[in-house]
């Protein structure tokens, strides 16, 4: 289902947070789920994804994550800002260890001046220790932008394995 670079990356992910004994949680907007469906892909992923959260809309971030919506009101819910909320909200509402939040801009519309096609934040944190977030711009389609962004957030759930 996912190309072959993505479930190897995904594979070594689960296998990593197996050895470390943590549970990850994601919170996915633009991706629609895609992290939390590559990792479930692979089987007994059970035993390390703990929960996905798919908000799409700023309600749902605010709803299901806890991201205030005078954030999203006052920096935009594509931001750095709402990225890091996002992944903390995952955090704070389940029982995972580590936790990826994905917001941006997959096109072919909704763009504006300060904000282009292809603009996407990933958002991490692992327990104890403070969001950081991740900015890019990255080239393609709808689908190429997502599954970009599919690789760098299991990327950057790799490197919040290691600590």
């Amino acid at each position: 289902m996912f190309p072959s670079d993505i479930t190897e990356k995904a594979e070594a992910l689960l296998e990593a947070c197996r050895r470390a004994k943590l549970r990850i949680a994601t919170a996915e907007s633009c991706t629609g789920g895609l992290v939390a469906g590559a990792l479930t892909e692979i089987a007994g992923s059970s035993d390390v994804v703990e929960r996905g959260f798919v908000t799409y809309s700023n309600e749902a971030k605010s709803d299901l994550l806890g991201v205030p919506a005078a954030l999203i009101a006052r920096v935009g819910a594509v931001s750095a800002e709402v990225a890091e909320a996002m992944a903390q909200g995952a955090l704070e509402r389940s029982a995972a260890d580590i936790a990826v939040s994905i917001t941006g801009i997959a096109g072919p519309g909704g763009a504006t001046p300060d904000k282009p096609v292809g603009l996407v934040f990933l958002g991490a944190q692992r327990r104890g220790a403070a969001p950081g977030s991740e900015r890019h711009v990255l080239p393609g389609n709808r689908s190429e932008v997502r599954l970009a962004s599919l690789r760098l957030a299991l990327d950057i759930l790799a490197q919040r394995a290691r600590g």
